[in-house]
């Protein structure tokens, strides 16, 4: 749906048409709904609604110009495109609702995001200390004789342990 100019040179005089989008602007049209004068004072607009209703329900896409004259007639609401019984504060209201949910969903990621970063710096944390620690035991670390201390008696008691066994059985030879 177009306009298709007509009238004399610097008078134009507007035909609200049907067109195929690849025939030219003021070339070969389907059906004529309508007219259009701009320099009247007021300017005047005529579009048969019923024949511009039914060829945007069929699926007809207006150029700019032919949906700000379809809103000025009235012809473009009772079409609301789209879902059938929204308004503009519909619209509006759920473009707040996804904006709000947009944020909600960014605000979650950015949550996520501190989450993890406090984990791993926790974990950085707890792998210094860790070294830390590592490095102050092995600097004091225990005097020579004190790791021989700790081995031998494991070797004293195992020493005892055998010695028992093999008199148990010479005395059992004996007996």
């Amino acid at each position: 749906m177009r306009l298709r100019r007509e009238g004399k040179k610097k008078a134009p005089y507007y035909r609200v048409v049907v067109a195929d989008a690849r025939s030219p602007r003021d070339g070969r049209f389907i059906e004529d709904i309508g007219f259009y004068q701009p320099l009247t004072d007021p300017s005047r607009i005529e579009i048969n609604s019923e024949r511009a209703l039914y060829w945007l329900k069929n699926g007809v896409q207006p150029s700019d110009q032919v949906k700000q004259l379809l809103r000025v007639s009235g012809i473009w609401e009772e079409f609301k495109p789209g879902d059938p019984g929204r308004d503009r504060t519909h619209k509006i209201e759920e473009r707040r609702k996804a904006a709000e949910e947009r944020d909600a969903k960014i605000a979650e990621a950015e949550a996520a995001a501190a989450k993890d970063l406090e984990e791993r710096r926790a974990a950085e944390e707890a792998e210094a200390r860790a070294a830390e620690e590592a490095a102050q035991a092995e600097a004091e670390g225990p005097a020579e004789g004190d790791e021989e201390t700790p081995e031998e008696p494991a070797a004293e008691e195992a020493a005892a342990e055998e010695t028992p066994a093999e008199d148990a059985p010479a005395e059992s030879e004996e007996a």
